[in-house]
């Protein structure tokens, strides 16, 4: 869960409150699995998605700038 967990903090910083929520949709949603799975090899995707749909909600650079963290993560 330590990947979930930096994942929620770096989704925190950019989103607020409301990172965690965030980041368990796109999970769920666009990954397909449960929060507790997530891996290294999930972050490519997740990234993808964080800037996608974080666009309508941080802007064009934030949510370039978080998808560019979240790929580092692992």
């Amino acid at each position: 869960m330590a990947l979930y967990d930096d994942t929620i903090k770096l989704a925190k910083e950019y989103i607020g409150p409301a990172g965690q929520k965030f980041i368990d949709r796109q999970i769920s949603s666009h990954l397909s699995i449960e929060p507790a799975q997530l891996a290294a090899g999930n972050m490519e995707e997740l990234a993808k998605w964080c800037l996608s749909s974080g666009k309508m909600l941080i802007g064009d650079d934030k949510a370039a700038e978080f998808s560019g963290k979240i790929k580092t993560l692992k």
